[in-house]
């Protein structure tokens, strides 16, 4: 049996989610069809990052053991899935290789529009209130210094490590939307879309900087979050050179 990576772009509107689930349509549970419609046999994905119903992602993994994949397997995968689903590449890996375990950052974007735009409805978060960027900014820097997370956990989340190493946190105006950058080692459920509305609270100057600190300090539990749509897990980013040969596949150009 050989270890293969599949990378996949998604746009997660129509789906539960990202990781397979009873009775419910999910990134996974597509792909998984996918292979078995190429492959005509069972196979089974373990994915690098979970995303909630409703988000996006430009770049996610999963990992698969098998003896053989079909030497056009990219461009035959992206013929059976449904368009809101694309296979971007497929590598093979040593077998002790593994999607989550190995990923050493992940970044999110979540993309918010103060203009009302129909086009955007389903792809960014319309906020049509004034923001102070400044304090966006402010805030986003203290979140960067920050390590435990357990105030932008869900309440019902069964993690008992709140402990995240933040890389980059910051505000990019791009146009007529503003997107909100953040960079990890690992994020708790729901993480992301809970700083991001806490944040915007500050841009609004409905919050100040201590209450943003209190929630660090005291263990409390940030009470505000945004919709999953505005939400993109960018990329999975591993250690330099860690993909170490890319299957030969045809793409159809």
């Amino acid at each position: 049996m050989a270890r293969y990576f599949i990378e996949v772009a998604y746009k997660g509107t129509a789906y539960s989610g990202f990781q397979i689930q009873e009775n419910a349509v999910t990134i996974q549970s597509e792909v998984e069809k996918a292979l078995f419609t190429l492959q005509r046999q069972p196979i089974h994905l373990t994915g690098s990052s979970r995303t909630d119903a409703g988000v996006h992602a430009l770049q996610n993994y999963f990992h698969f053991d098998f003896e053989k994949v079909h030497p056009q397997a990219v461009y035959k995968l992206n013929a059976i899935l449904p368009p809101d689903i694309a296979v971007r590449n497929i590598h093979l890996m040593p077998d002790a290789a593994h999607s989550r375990f190995d990923a050493i950052s992940r970044r999110y974007i979540y993309k918010i529009h103060q203009v009302k735009n129909p086009f955007l409805r389903e792809t960014s978060f319309f906020y049509p209130y004034k923001l102070n960027l400044d304090l966006l900014q402010e805030g986003a820097h203290y979140i960067s210094s920050q390590q435990n997370f357990f105030a932008f956990s869900k309440t019902n989340t069964q993690v008992k490590n709140f402990h995240c190493q933040i890389s980059q946190c910051r505000w990019e105006q791009k146009g007529e939307e503003l997107h909100f950058i953040i960079e990890g080692n690992r994020f708790l459920r729901g993480m992301v879309r809970l700083i991001t509305a806490t944040l915007l609270k500050m841009g609004r100057e409905k919050l100040g900087m201590q209450s943003l600190q209190s929630l660090f300090q005291k263990n409390e539990k940030a009470g505000y979050s945004v919709p999953a749509h505005g939400l993109y897990l960018v990329n999975v980013n591993y250690p330099h050179n860690y993909f170490p040969a890319s299957l030969v596949l045809f793409t159809g150009f």
